[in-house]
């Protein structure tokens, strides 16, 4: 097979796993990834999957591997937590929940990282694209920063918890629309409540 070949059939997708290859085309060379890899047209993401080259152009485009490279996952965490204004920097890492183990894959796209839950806590995120229509799973800020917390149990004092530089406007909102309590209580975990009071004590005037 040749590349253009290849492309046609892939590129939509942005990246492309060696498994969806063999289904789509029994017996392909293999060694034709090495091939294009060299030639620059495709970008290893991580054992048996390459993104194509172009697609470093897309906007937000790392978002969308994240939950490809490593499935079931969703955006959560302190990637989240920044981009919703929770916390005042910014993040370098992608991270992720999951509920498979945890693990991290570093690429030409970022350092990507997944932290492992539950199966039952695997909700709270919402669809969202980038691109052209590529989906992305993003926790809502209230989820982010539960599962942050329940996989930090070393937040659980209030000068620990103040150290987190929290924003306090957007902390305050979470709490206005009841959905940082509603989602903890989801998790089932008093020790999590335990500081999520300790938060509403932080932002009550």
């Amino acid at each position: 097979m040749n590349y253009q070949t290849f492309r046609t059939r892939f590129a939509p997708f942005a990246c492309v796993s060696t498994d969806q290859v063999e289904a789509a085309f029994p017996g392909f060379n293999r060694d034709n990834y090495a091939e294009w890899v060299r030639h620059g047209y495709l970008l290893r993401l991580r054992r048996g999957w390459y993104a194509f080259a172009e697609a470093a152009d897309v906007p937000g485009v790392g978002d969308y591997f994240a939950g490809r490279i490593y499935s079931p996952s969703y955006l959560s965490l302190e990637y989240v937590m920044a981009r919703c204004g929770l916390v005042p920097e910014s993040v370098v890492q992608i991270t992720s929940a999951t509920s498979l183990k945890t693990a991290s894959f570093r690429n030409a796209f970022g350092e990507f990282v997944y932290r492992s839950v539950k199966p039952g806590l695997m909700f709270g995120y919402d669809a969202e694209t980038v691109g052209n229509g590529l989906p992305v799973l993003v926790a809502s800020p209230a989820k982010a920063l539960c599962d942050f917390l329940y996989l930090n149990p070393q937040y659980s004092s209030r000068e620990e918890l103040e150290g987190l530089r929290l924003d306090e406007d957007v902390l305050a909102g979470l709490f206005a629309d009841g959905s940082l309590e509603r989602t903890a209580a989801c998790f089932r975990s008093r020790a999590l409540s335990a500081r999520i009071a300790l938060l509403k004590e932080l932002v009550s005037p």
